[in-house]
């Protein structure tokens, strides 16, 4: 199932003395900047006058050249985005001037962004003030805010500077909208004397169970022979200290640590965790540690609530910025041993950008490490860009949420949007829309014909995908489930999968499941759930010998989507916000930016979305990059050396 909510915009640029090197998110520059001395620069951004449009006994507020918060109950409000990249080590601070501020008196209270509701599996739109309605302050509180983030971005180890700058500020009690012709930013900066990570002497590090070393030595070797210096860390290494000294408080952040060390001391960029779950039944057992980041998404009533989901992007994410210095994240800010929380009033601090690519082949076998290293080695020898087969993407979608007052087909925008991106792909599409989807054999042929990219865009649960035909929420068309991928037949011709839908690559289901002792329909519901399946169906497509993907990349969790067009701007919500946005991100970095590294298109995919929306002011922003996971090599060269 893939749940529903909003919203992206993008206003990006970079200047100023010894940044010049790095580049931006994207190439817009809606401020005039200037540097005046070499460690400042100072952006002016000029805003018309606000316009006010009436929706649903509401008022739009937009300004021109802008794009709008999207916040389920709070109100929607013209904002921009501008993000400077630095070398790592730099010292910033950052200081704002509003211009002239006026006042205006509305006649009508700000539109809510809509919430959504579960019923029955599909969304159901209402137009509810939230909590910020009756607070006796200005939204947003400042007319700029600054977020500085720790990642690795184009390569380079940077520190991140968003502005998120805010021309209209409400005040709910009064019914008054505060608004400004202009702000100033200006930049202090302090550079780094010296290079704060000077270490090149690795680029992939694997991380495996001591047993599997012998097994993934074949890979080692491949990766070396086409440049990657690589070196593998078995576990009992790691926890006895054989390489570094051990810190940590438990076996995953023991392993944190380690990566932490292994970039401060061999300068690696790619981090391999080989293992998935190792049984168990009243308490999991890993053969290499996995996170869970306990946010509360608000779920609950007709589902499932999830207060908790498996998270690597903990592994990945291991500096946040403190006083010009990355310095060891570890995801507890708040000190009460529980990782990335974020219920009521308790909330951890997180950084959230990567600092190294992460991807797990989530094996639970030798067997398994044996296929995929085999897989890897086939494909990427393979030479698949030159092949007329890797030259295709086929997109899986319908309507994903299918009121009759909704026009849009959510899954069919969102794959149409990415193929936009993808130039010299032939795209196949199985859209319900196009009468192409009626079954898995209809996917199960196109797959086998060959394909470079593979793209769903609908619900999901550990052991299948399925959509909507065009406005009937009554009928659902099954897309691929597991029991269809011992038959895939594919062989040589992998692609790399996108797929949007709840809990595909939720890697911790198991059979053993069936065990657990439940009543009555709480029982029967843990089996509608999908999470008795032997595999997971991101995993399982991805081990499949001679057949399936290379790798997957899916949510561990609920997915999320906007449905309307609930700003009013004429765009469709669903390719702005949320999973639409970030899958549709991915296919724009590998088509438009030439990365074709998979752990960097993956992770910049997220330092794009981490640096261009405010993700620790809205909890569903955080879920959507903290359970994008990456099943597979994240040194995989897309399409073979």
């Amino acid at each position: 199932m893939k749940k529903f909510i909003v919203l992206g915009i993008v206003c990006v640029f970079l200047f100023g003395g010894g940044i010049a090197g790095l580049k931006s998110v994207d190439n817009i520059n809606d401020g005039i900047t200037k540097t005046h001395e070499k460690n400042i620069i100072e952006k002016l951004f000029e805003f018309s006058m606000p316009e006010i449009k009436e929706s649903d006994g509401y008022v739009i507020v937009g300004i021109e050249g802008t794009k709008q918060i999207m916040h389920q109950g709070k109100p929607i409000l013209p904002y921009k985005v501008d993000v400077t990249r630095f070398p790592i080590g730099t010292k910033i601070n950052v200081e704002a001037e509003e211009g002239e501020v006026k006042e205006m008196k509305l006649d009508s209270k700000i539109k809510p962004y809509p919430m959504f509701t579960m019923a029955t599996m599909h969304g159901k739109v209402i137009v509810k003030e939230g909590e910020i309605y009756e607070e006796d302050k200005a939204f947003p509180e400042n007319w700029v805010e600054c977020r500085k983030t720790v990642g690795l971005y184009n390569g380079e180890r940077v520190v991140t500077l968003s502005l998120f700058i805010y021309p209209c500020r409400y005040l709910p009690r009064e019914n008054t909208l505060l608004y400004t012709n202009s702000i100033r930013v200006k930049i202090n900066y302090e550079l780094p004397s010296e290079p704060v990570i000077k270490a090149d002497e690795y680029d992939l590090l694997i991380i495996c169970p001591d047993e599997w070393k012998d097994s993934l030595q074949a890979l080692k070797e491949h990766k070396e022979n086409h440049g990657l210096k690589t070196v593998i860390a078995g576990l009992s290494e790691i926890y006895g200290g054989n390489y570094f000294s051990v810190s940590g408080r438990d076996d995953a952040e023991k392993v944190k640590y380690f990566i932490k060390n292994a970039i401060e001391q061999w300068g690696i960029k790619y981090v391999m965790l080989v293992g998935g779950r190792h049984g168990g039944l009243l308490k999991e057992k890993w053969w290499v540690p996995v996170r869970y980041s306990h946010l509360y998404d608000g779920s609950g009533g007709e589902v499932k609530a999830e207060y908790a989901y498996l998270c690597d992007l903990y592994f990945s994410d291991i500096y946040k910025y403190e006083d010009g210095m990355p310095v060891f994240d570890d995801w507890d800010s708040n000190g009460n041993g529980i990782f990335a929380e974020w219920k009521t009033l308790q909330k951890d601090k997180l950084d959230l950008n990567p600092d190294v690519y992460v991807g797990r082949l989530a094996c639970r076998n030798e067997k398994e490490v044996n296929i995929m290293v085999n897989k890897i080695i086939e494909y990427e020898n393979s030479n698949a860009k030159n092949q007329e087969w890797f030259k295709r993407m086929v997109v899986v979608a319908g309507d994903t949420f299918p009121p009759e007052d909704d026009p849009y087909y959510e899954g069919e925008l969102s794959t149409a949007k990415a193929l936009e991106y993808m130039e010299g792909f032939e795209a196949v599409k199985l859209w319900t829309s196009l009468g192409t989807l009626n079954s898995p054999k209809d996917v199960m042929n196109a797959i086998e014909n060959g394909c470079g990219f593979l793209d769903f865009e609908g619900h999901g649960n550990p052991m299948g995908w399925a959509t909507h035909p065009p406005h009937d929420e009554e009928t659902w068309i099954d897309g691929l489930k597991i029991g269809n991928m011992p038959m895939l037949s594919n062989k040589g011709m992998y692609p790399v999968c996108v797929v949007g839908g709840c809990h595909n690559s939720q890697f911790n289901v198991t059979l053993l499941n069936l065990l657990k002792i439940y009543e009555g329909k709480e029982w029967l519901e843990y089996i509608y759930w999908g999470e008795t399946g032997p595999e997971c169906w991101s995993w399982w497509l991805t081990r499949k010998i001679d057949g399936g993907a290379i790798a997957t990349i899916g949510c561990t969790g609920y997915g999320y989507g906007a449905i309307g067009d609930g700003n009013g701007d004429g765009i469709p919500d669903c390719i702005q916000a949320y999973g639409g946005w970030i899958d549709i991100e991915f296919f724009r970095v590998y088509g438009q930016e030439g990365k074709d590294m998979l752990g960097e298109v993956h992770s910049t995919a997220i330092s794009n979305y981490v640096t261009t929306f405010p993700v620790m002011k809205d909890n569903i922003d955080c879920k959507t990059v903290q359970e994008w996971v990456l099943l597979g090599d994240p040194s995989l060269k897309i399409g073979g050396y």
